[in-house]
């Protein structure tokens, strides 16, 4: 069991990977609210816990409440509503995670998962506030949806030429499966759950529009996390005698690589590029 808890540890805070991170995470949020909810209602007959993780966890559209609650809009993105919830966004966000952090690091993950959330969560609040047909209706948001959203649309945005094997159906291209989940979503936003659809579409939003602003040179993760960075005030200058570059690429190279790997697929690249995008992905890892 000890050896158990250490192997989890390591993969979570020390195998370099956010995706291991958020999956503990959330894994751990839900064992912890939903095991002592459980015991609680099982030995007490109260469901105090619930209660209180739905009232001070979970995202009202409520502008009143939200005020109160600000630290919502972050919370919710940890939280989930039952066993199947959690086991598929999970899922979503290891399988199409995997391929995020190889070809762009390990770096960024973290970064698009809160942009992802944050901004399902804005959809949500105005269009709950700011839409007719919504008018009059209780609800709150809740679960990971809009944050893997962001890292499923912004992978197959950068790779939507990139083959998975699916069960029953065999090898599919990642725009075909996103546009697909896209659908489902747009015909949701009128149903039952028509919150965790607008969400949906919220961090699918953000994930399109942060690979394309990669791909322009502007990647807007790595400009918020260097505004927390001091700036060295000495700048060392070496000399590699091997002829080989060990600096970090520039972003134009990188940029000019993604686009080739886009268009033509990761086999498409030269020895000279792939050592180009490992050592991108090195530095950033």
């Amino acid at each position: 069991m000890n050896t158990l808890w250490q192997n989890i540890q390591h993969k979570m805070l020390r195998s370099g990977s956010k995706l291991n991170l958020l999956i503990g995470i959330n894994i751990i949020a839900y064992l912890l609210v939903n095991i002592t909810d459980t015991l609680g209602r099982f030995f007490f007959n109260s469901a105090i816990i619930s209660f209180y993780s739905n009232e001070y966890l979970l995202l009202s559209p409520n502008l009143q409440t939200l005020l109160t609650h600000f630290w919502t809009p972050v919370t919710y993105m940890f939280m989930h509503a039952g066993v199947f919830h959690i086991l598929f966004n999970m899922l979503w966000l290891y399988w199409f995670g995997q391929i995020f952090e190889e070809y762009l690091g390990k770096q960024r993950t973290l970064g698009l998962y809160f942009m992802g959330g944050l901004a399902g969560a804005f959809l949500f609040v105005l269009c709950y506030n700011a839409l007719p047909v919504f008018a009059g209706r209780d609800a709150a948001l809740v679960g990971a949806s809009a944050s893997v959203m962001a890292i499923i649309i912004a992978t197959a945005t950068l790779l939507p030429d990139y083959t998975i094997s699916l069960i029953l159906i065999g090898p599919v291209k990642l725009k075909w499966i996103a546009l697909f989940i896209l659908f489902i979503d747009f015909l949701g936003i009128v149903g039952p759950n028509a919150g965790g659809e607008i969400a949906h579409m919220g961090g699918a939003l953000i994930g399109f529009v942060y690979i394309k602003q990669l791909q322009k040179g502007n990647d807007w993760i790595a400009g918020i996390a260097n505004i927390f960075k001091a700036k060295p005030k000495l700048k060392v200058v070496s000399k590699n005698s091997s002829g080989k570059s060990t600096g970090k690429p520039r972003q134009e190279e990188i940029d000019l690589i993604l686009d080739k790997i886009s268009q033509s697929g990761y086999d498409s690249l030269s020895k000279q590029e792939k050592e180009i995008l490992f050592r991108a992905s090195s530095n950033e890892g």
